[in-house]
């Protein structure tokens, strides 16, 4: 019995991707953007209750990833693509959906890297999406004034095409680039073999406290910066 209960948890992230589709389709960008931070709270447990059940399987891995692609992939590029559509329709539109491929070929890729052990191997798909669902959510943020400091000043940029269609080709090249950057898998507690893991937390605390949802891409920024000091920071060592 315990054997279905990370697939399950895995099939909830998966439902969340559906419905969020459903709810983009219907002009409901900020409940679709819920539905993809649920999605990620259940994809982050799978793995870690499969760990500790001790019931991980090569079919739980393909169900994992076939997931992410709905939930972290498909979900993102059609937000990305209904948000362009709402300033402006055109048929370079369609090329939000570059989101969805590159993000079905960062996780095909992912799953046959046997060097991703540790370090991840370009940029994971659910932080690819939290960029994208932070759009909506600091619209909604500003609109409801709900702010410790003003991040109005990002409107502007979030409605510039061009802004949108450059974040297109960047997110989808970090996707599958060649560039080891932090997991957040804990072999020990101690400071020595995690500074730039506890770092990352701490300051992400930090942001979301003082941006709320505005954090979201300052958090990602954060994650890419620490990383590569952290491949500098091993690569001195050994040397």
């Amino acid at each position: 019995m315990k054997k279905i209960i990370p697939n399950v948890i895995t099939s909830a992230n998966l439902f969340c991707g559906c419905l969020a589709i459903t709810q983009i389709a219907e002009g409901n960008f900020i409940f679709a953007s819920i539905l993809v931070l649920l999605g990620a709270f259940f994809d982050f447990f799978d793995g870690l209750v499969a760990r500790a059940l001790k019931v991980g399987s090569p079919m739980g891995a393909e169900l994992d990833s076939l997931a992410d692609v709905v939930t972290f992939g498909i979900v993102p590029a059609y937000l990305a693509f209904e948000w362009l559509n709402q300033f402006d329709f055109s048929i370079f539109n369609y090329g939000a959906f570059l989101i969805a491929i590159f993000s079905a070929i960062r996780l095909a890729k992912f799953n046959v890297d046997d060097r991703q052990t540790t370090p991840f191997i370009g940029l994971p798909t659910p932080a690819n999406a939290l960029f994208w669902i932070a759009i909506p959510l600091i619209y909604w943020q500003v609109e409801n004034d709900i702010h410790f400091i003003d991040v109005s000043f990002l409107l502007p940029i979030y409605e510039s095409a061009s802004f949108i269609f450059i974040a297109i080709i960047l997110f989808s090249y970090l996707l599958i680039a060649e560039l080891p950057l932090l997991a957040l898998k804990f072999k020990t507690l101690q400071w020595k073999d995690n500074k730039f893991r506890f770092s990352l937390i701490l300051l992400s605390v930090i942001l979301i406290v003082v941006f709320l949802f505005a954090a979201i891409p300052f958090i990602i920024l954060l994650y890419l910066i620490l990383s590569i000091v952290q491949n500098n920071y091993k690569h001195n060592n050994e040397v």
